[in-house]
């Protein structure tokens, strides 16, 4: 999308529409912003009550005589400072003109502050994505209707530079949603490994390294190679460095559960389960699309990933339930159950970061546990600690983003439920606490350096609502930029 800036309503190119956004209480105060040309069209409607202005409520009026001939009125709700107001409110104005068919729109924001700008740009951003690649009448004879042009008018061209540099972590968002949308006999974990090399070929500031089934063996890294013996697609473990702060000796370690798809194993997943499980590498495609957003905005940090790559497949030499396998780590764990397979690959994918790559911090993002989805819905991701100043700037990064993030305990005495009589661990235990004992688990691989564990099973996808369009969301991208940028 083209982005650009116009300092006064005059200086505007044409567009389809011209969007003018008003809070619930100052209706006439905005309006009187628009001037002589447009207040005309709409006083007498603020007047009626036939538009309140509430929190994501659009209006449009058709005026031949007015540049645009096309106006939104967008409703923002009562005033408040909460940039997901304006997000959610943008999104619903995209939503309205790609219903429409338009393609470019102007957005009047005068006397906006660089704050809400880059809100409004998020929202509309967010909400101006399609995943349709797959569908023949789109291709042929009906392409969706995404906008290919906005222009903030009231903004300053000072503004210009944290609009565009938005638009680039909304791309890495993007990627994210479209790793975790593709259909799993296409996202296999060799195609991930293409997706990460693609990015090393893109940006001269990554360097990605892919790992084989040779590799992983020779690392006796136990927990990937039985979580893949069901599989007929080999397994890979992805490796990427991007260093934006060479004088800096801080380096955050990502690692992203890759599992392409989850059968379950032998304890297989139900009919209404299933379905939505090419979604399990979402940490993964966060991972990815961090590392596109960092590189495109040349952040000032340092990174490292660690993707386990592998599907959760069901065949002749499948991994069963009281099975033991030894960890990278060299811990032995007995398998309870076949369907908790992430916390497995992931342990020797922490181990590994924190052994071999050697960060100051690590963090994990993983669909992990359906406990968490019943605990915290859809909008709060679970968050996991050993250490209080990464979990409060991870607290403050959700707050200014709107990725929101809700700190879980992490209760010693539950140990007792992954405790084996033949094995140093069990994989799971009882239903009970069950977000809490898999973040037990990952933390017994992590030893003592700091770590966050992120537990997206409910937010990672969810049904089309505000600015997400499509069922991957892509969360964690914007959440861990902005942790970076702290």
């Amino acid at each position: 999308m083209e982005i650009s800036v116009a300092g006064r309503l005059a200086q505007r190119e044409k567009a389809d529409c011209l969007v003018l956004p008003f809070w619930q209480k100052d209706k006439k105060a905005n309006a009187a912003f628009s001037g002589r040309e447009l207040f005309p069209l709409f006083a007498d409607l603020l007047q009626s009550g036939d538009f309140k202005a509430q929190e994501a409520e659009t209006f449009l009026l058709y005026n031949s005589r007015n540049r645009e001939k096309r106006i939104f009125l967008l409703g923002l709700g009562e005033k408040r400072e909460d940039p997901e107001v304006l997000r959610r409110s943008f999104a619903a104005f995209v939503k309205a003109a790609r219903e429409k068919g338009y393609k470019s729109a102007n957005l009047l924001l005068t006397s906006w502050d660089r704050a809400s700008l880059v809100a409004a740009c998020e929202g509309v951003l967010l909400a101006n994505y399609a995943f349709d690649r797959l569908k023949q009448d789109v291709l042929k004879e009906k392409p969706t209707t995404l906008l290919e042009r906005l222009s903030f008018i009231g903004a300053k061209r000072a503004d210009l530079a944290a609009l565009k540099r938005e638009q680039s972590i909304i791309q890495g968002v993007n990627l994210a949603r479209d790793l975790a949308n593709q259909n799993a006999d296409l996202m296999t974990p060799q195609e991930l490994c293409v997706e990460a090399e693609r990015l090393q070929n893109q940006f001269p500031s990554i360097k990605t390294t892919v790992l084989g089934k040779k590799e992983i063996e020779k690392l006796k890294m136990g927990l990937l190679l039985a979580v893949n013996q069901g599989s007929s697609r080999d397994p890979a473990l992805i490796v990427m460095e991007y260093l934006g702060d060479p004088r800096s000796k801080e380096k955050t370690a990502l690692v992203g559960k890759g599992i392409t798809f989850d059968t379950g194993g032998l304890n297989l997943k139900s009919t209404g389960n299933i379905e939505t499980m090419k979604l399990d590498m979402s940490g993964a495609a966060t991972v990815l699309g961090t590392f596109y957003a960092a590189a495109a905005i040349c952040l000032k940090a340092n990174l490292i990933a660690v993707i386990p790559a592998t599907e959760n497949a069901i065949g002749p030499k499948s991994y069963k339930p009281g099975d033991v396998y030894r960890s990278y780590q060299q811990k032995t764990v007995e398998i309870a159950n076949t369907d908790a397979e992430g916390r497995l690959i992931l342990a020797d994918a922490l181990s590994y970061a924190r052994d071999v790559m050697k960060p100051t911090r690590l963090i994990d993002l993983a669909t992990l546990t359906g406990s968490i989805v019943i605990a915290l819905g859809e909008e709060m991701t679970g968050l996991f600690s050993n250490h209080e100043e990464l979990a409060q700037a991870l607290i403050r990064a959700g707050e200014k983003t709107g990725e929101k993030v809700w700190r879980m305990p992490l209760v010693s005495d539950y140990k007792e439920e992954l405790k084996s009589s033949i094995a140093d661990l069990k994989n799971c235990g009882s239903k009970k606490g069950g977000s809490i004992t898999a973040a037990l688990f990952l933390q017994e691989f992590v030893g003592k350096m700091p770590w966050a564990h992120l537990d997206i099973a409910g937010t990672a996808h969810k049904e089309p609502k505000h600015y997400h369009t499509t069922h991957a969301t892509g969360v964690g991208v914007r959440l861990l930029i902005a942790l970076l940028d702290q």
